[in-house]
């Protein structure tokens, strides 16, 4: 866990930073006020970055990597409800809001690098920057919109058409993505997957 000055990749950091969805907006004066609150630090695939019903959050800036958002239930079932990559953010900022836990987990899917602080020290950063707070709950509502349209589509669409709309949505995760967890997303079987693939439906 390093704050971004001391990085010894300092200055690829904060352009990866000022590339973020939200961050984007801010003024070069407002990033330099929100940095000293940010630590930078490198995971391995499998870290567990948020547990599912806790009430300690984070808001997460990706810089490197692909993450993952998922719920468990009682009997340990897992599901995904959305992958996130550069220049993307994780957050529970909702359940934030509702004084509720984390409703799901946060895991890396692979090796990343995440810039993070306390959600508590992140939404007081918003209060006093409108702009960003603007981009960031439009972007919270987006998310939330992503994951809903998802679940209605596991529903409605056949098992090629799960798999093109997400080629569509997001081409430039379909290659980096483990199949499993593709499959897993998608509620289809890995073999399911390979076979469409090796039938040239997908």
């Amino acid at each position: 866990m390093t704050l971004i000055a001391n990085h010894p990749e300092r200055n690829i950091i904060r352009v990866q930073l000022k590339q973020n969805i939200v961050l984007k907006a801010l003024r070069d004066s407002e990033m330099a006020a929100l940095e000293p609150y940010l630590t930078v630090v490198n995971h391995q695939k499998g870290d567990l970055l948020m547990n599912q019903g806790v009430y300690e959050m984070e808001q997460y800036f990706i810089l490197d990597g692909i993450l993952k958002r998922q719920v468990t239930n009682h009997e340990a079932r897992e599901m995904i409800l959305r992958f996130s990559a550069e220049r993307d953010i994780e957050t529970s900022y909702a359940a934030w809001c509702l004084k509720k836990p984390t409703p799901y987990s946060i895991v890396c899917m692979t090796k990343a690098r995440v810039a993070s602080m306390p959600l508590t020290q992140w939404v007081d950063f918003l209060q006093s920057h409108s702009t960003v707070k603007q981009a960031f709950e439009h972007e919270v509502m987006n998310l939330m919109s992503g994951i809903m349209a998802h679940t209605i589509t596991l529903h409605l669409l056949d098992a090629p058409g799960r798999v093109h709309r997400f080629v569509r949505k997001h081409p430039e995760l379909f290659e980096r993505l483990p199949k499993k967890e593709l499959a897993s997303y998608l509620n289809l079987s890995p073999e399911t997957l390979s076979r469409l693939k090796h039938q040239g439906k997908i």
